[in-house]
């Protein structure tokens, strides 16, 4: 756990540090591009005026020759270039004798292409003859570039001063998720308090969040997981006994008479056990995380009738009418293995406690919210200071024993289980025949 968490810090050290590195490399190529475009626009507005001013300072006499001093005034830059024609388009004077300007009419500024390059020539008449003084427009670029990388060059001298304080930021932000990380590692498995969120980055703090949330719900799983090992073995602990008990009975019968009724309690001591060990793992499937999670449309009609079917032999035995009596079409979101257990319970429910030669109606039909499945039964119903707790585990009603002696008391919880995971509502009401059991299914999406 140490090395990723170690890891971890080295990531978002690095990740930071990329995206400065890349932020300030950006930042710094678009303020040197906007500094060059104005270092340029000064850079053309000084180097106009200069060659403005060297045109102002030549002679003045037409035809004057011009002094070999002054020519090496002037032509002191090799990026100066000044040519003299007179009138009749001779040239009388050049600063550079390998190079000529294009003898050109037009007065003041203009951009001429050369061979070598684009030049910025000023054209001014002075007496009788016409003085063009030029210079090359990357001359005035490299100033430009010069200026800029000057101003530029010490901010790059922030990448490492930022990456040394980054490095030191994430390291101290950081030091309460290790601490947290520390605190969790610390811990056996069966402890699931909170784990404490003081002194967290508030972007770290949702993922506290959702780590508290899961600790909680891994705490009330375990404390559900305990409650029903608890209630299971003390469920099971008086069927055994009875089991026990009633062994011992045979082993003690003398006749054959009082064996066979010995022997006859012990197969109705195994059936209920037997009952009450498929009722513990059909929930304990249906507990969260533990059944199929495996969710598809399926039609309910078919479902209820497979469900109808398991139960056929049972309605059989009893003299029972079970059937459908309306089936409409419908379907649902859900899965089909877990809705057949919550249907073939609230069926088997029914006829446990519907008397011989009664009738049980099933009926699917559909509302504005979903579906609805009903069972009607024939039997005694439900109390109502009974009905709200006939959902919770082990408890049966004073009124059950005396219809249903091989009940466990589960039935009811694993329909609420597998209703509860469909989104589904299940309503128990009395009515002038029976006990009506409702599963109210909600609409596919």
């Amino acid at each position: 756990m140490r090395a990723i968490e170690t890891r971890g810090v080295k990531s978002i050290r690095r990740t930071l540090l990329l995206w400065l590195a890349v932020g300030l490399s950006c930042g710094i190529a678009l303020a040197g591009s906007a500094l060059y475009f104005q270092a340029r626009v000064e850079a053309d507005a000084l180097f106009d005026y200069q060659l403005k001013q060297i045109s102002a300072s030549l002679p003045r006499e037409a035809f004057a020759p011009i002094a070999p001093a002054r020519q090496g005034a002037i032509a002191a830059g090799e990026d100066i270039l000044i040519q003299i024609w007179d009138n009749n388009g001779s040239v009388i004077y050049r600063s550079h004798s390998r190079m000529a300007l294009p003898q050109r009419a037009e007065l003041g500024f203009a951009n001429v292409p050369r061979d070598d390059g684009m030049w910025r020539i000023y054209a001014a008449q002075i007496g009788n003859t016409v003085v063009q003084i030029g210079q090359p427009q990357s001359a005035r670029q490299a100033v430009a570039a010069q200026m800029a990388i000057k101003t530029v060059a010490p901010l790059l001298l922030f990448f490492p001063i930022l990456g040394i304080i980054i490095w030191i930021a994430v390291g101290r932000g950081l030091a309460p998720v290790r601490r947290a990380a520390a605190d969790v590692q610390a811990r056996d498995a069966d402890q699931l308090s909170p784990i404490s969120e003081g002194g967290l980055p508030t972007e770290i703090q949702p993922l506290m969040h959702a780590l508290n949330d899961l600790l909680a719900r891994l705490q009330d799983a375990m404390q559900a997981q305990r409650a029903f090992v608890a209630d299971a073995a003390h469920e099971l602990r008086t069927p055994l006994t009875a089991l026990r008990l009633q062994a011992q009975v045979a082993e003690r019968a003398q006749t054959p008479e009082e064996r066979a009724a010995a022997f006859n309690h012990l197969k109705r001591g195994i059936d209920r056990s037997s009952h009450l060990l498929q009722q513990l793992l059909i929930l304990a499937r249906q507990e969260p995380g533990a059944s199929d999670d495996h969710v598809e449309d399926v039609a309910v009609v078919p479902i209820v009738q497979e469900a109808i079917a398991d139960f056929a032999a049972v309605a059989d035995a009893k003299g029972i009418d079970l059937g459908v009596i309306d089936q409409t079409p419908v379907f649902v979101r859900g899965n089909a293995a877990a809705l057949r257990i919550l249907l073939g319970t609230l069926i088997d429910n029914a006829l446990h406690y519907t008397p011989r030669a009664g009738v049980v109606d099933v009926f699917v039909r559909e509302d504005a919210e979903g579906c609805v499945v009903g069972i009607q039964d024939g039997g005694p119903g439900i109390d109502d200071a009974d009905r709200a707790r006939v959902f919770d585990r082990f408890y049966r009603a004073p009124s059950a024993h005396l219809h249903h002696a091989n009940g466990s008391g589960l039935g009811l919880t694993i329909a609420q289980r597998i209703a509860d995971a469909h989104g589904a509502r299940i309503a128990l009401s009395n009515t002038d025949r029976g006990l009506l059991a409702e599963v109210r299914l909600p609409r596919r999406l």
